[in-house]
């Protein structure tokens, strides 16, 4: 497998890879941190690909390409918000997720946003402290009733 990774702006016909990378990584990717009725909570099946076409569509969405296949995504809305962030779980530690949130931050400075902010999981959360964000507060939401804590963070850019 090669290395190289290569960033980009999504296109539709990523939407189908984007949503089995999100299944992929709340499934494989986090167990470390949710068992299996959190991970079947926050990620019940693989999104629709037409929905999650219009997801990525709706924010600037930056994909990463290695070998001429998606290993993983960030979204950035106009305000400086990450909503979703996910890696090809055999690409986890591999620089995916930095060549990304580096392709990101360059964004969000330049369209002048003061500040990143997500609400992020663990494993995103280890990865956005080595990016020298901040956490504001630990959360605990509830999908399919199931509880799942979460973190709020932020960056301040400039």
């Amino acid at each position: 497998m090669g290395d190289e990774i290569q960033i980009r702006q999504f296109r539709n016909e990523d939407a189908e890879a984007a949503a089995q990378i999100f299944y992929d990584a709340v499934h494989i990717g986090a167990t470390e941190f949710y068992d299996e009725a959190q991970r079947s909570a926050w990620a019940v099946e693989v999104p629709n690909s037409d929905a999650w076409r219009d997801r990525l569509n709706a924010q600037i969405t930056f994909v990463a390409t290695s070998d001429k296949q998606l290993v993983g995504y960030m979204t950035l809305a106009d305000d400086g918000y990450i909503d979703l962030a996910f890696v090809r779980p055999d690409r986890i530690g591999t620089g995916v997720a930095k060549a990304l949130y580096n392709a990101v931050e360059t964004k969000a400075i330049e369209f002048g946003a003061s500040r990143l902010y997500s609400e992020a999981s663990f494993l995103a959360k280890r990865f956005f402290e080595r990016q020298g964000w901040s956490v504001l507060k630990q959360q605990t939401i509830e999908r399919h009733g199931i509880k799942l804590t979460n973190f709020v963070m932020e960056k301040q850019l400039g």
